[in-house]
């Protein structure tokens, strides 16, 4: 068995992508969504390339799940070296009119399931003994937040100090936390939050995605594969002297 890296919200976007880029690079590939239909399908893709890839079924705000896939992945397909916290949720609405239970819910998956993902591998690195790589899915929400994301706005900061704080503690062990932070990418998640935007606005959708445009220093949207490439580079042994880092990866719509 070979050296195994667990992506979480690998059915869709920025995580299938993921999956594909570190498959590259020679790790087996734990594929890991909520979506049995779309995780099944990225793991029978990756397989049907050639890739060791298997599909886990998991809602990342069970913690008991959340250990349990480390387990079964390292059962299944060999030692871990890289968990990549990708799975997220977002909703639009104003800070008054946000629905409780959509804050919750959006904190069980987003923060708390960063958290669970941090903890479960970090126990494991531990008890491995030779280091490994925990990446995290923050946002360009999470240096500048925005109008109509509140919640997500919050637990993307939140992210970012969790990721800071867990470098600080797991550095001894040489386990490195890094987070990166995308701006605009076309993604099903993108295109939730354009129609809702423009819902409330009284936009079209074609009118929202034309006035996000003009805030791209580039000029055009992101990829999934333009993060997928920085998440590889934090799993790489270039980036083995990095760690309490968010890079953003945003086309030039935020200097820090």
């Amino acid at each position: 068995m070979g050296q195994t890296a667990i992506i979480t919200g690998a059915g869709q976007g920025i995580g299938e992508a993921t999956a594909y880029r570190l498959a590259k690079d020679g790790f087996n590939i734990a594929v890991a969504d909520i979506n049995e239909q779309t995780v099944t399908q990225v793991a029978q893709n990756l397989r049907n390339q050639g890739f060791e890839a298997k599909a886990y079924v998991i809602d990342v705000a069970d913690r008991e799940a959340v250990f349990q896939l480390v387990d079964d992945a390292i059962n299944d397909l060999g030692e871990l070296a890289v968990f990549v916290n990708n799975a997220g949720v977002a909703f639009i609405d104003s800070v008054i009119d946000s629905d409780p239970d959509k804050i919750s819910r959006l904190f069980d998956v987003n923060l708390k399931g960063t958290y669970w993902g941090i903890q479960a591998a970090a126990t494991t690195f531990k008890t491995q003994g030779h280091g490994g790589r925990i990446i995290n899915a923050a946002s360009l929400a999470s240096v500048e937040a925005s109008a109509l994301q509140s919640a997500y706005s919050a637990s993307k900061f939140g992210i970012r100090g969790l990721t800071q704080s867990a470098a600080k503690e797991l550095a001894a062990d040489q386990i490195t936390v890094n987070s990166y932070s995308p701006g605009i990418v076309r993604t099903p998640l993108r295109d939730s939050i354009d129609a809702r935007t423009a819902e409330i606005k009284g936009l079209s959708v074609p009118e929202q995605q034309a006035n996000c445009l003009t805030e791209i220093g580039l000029g055009r949207e992101g990829s999934p594969a333009d993060v997928a490439e920085v998440i590889a580079w934090f799993a790489s042994p270039n980036a083995a002297y990095i760690t309490g880092q968010t890079l953003l990866v945003d086309g030039g719509m935020h200097f820090s």
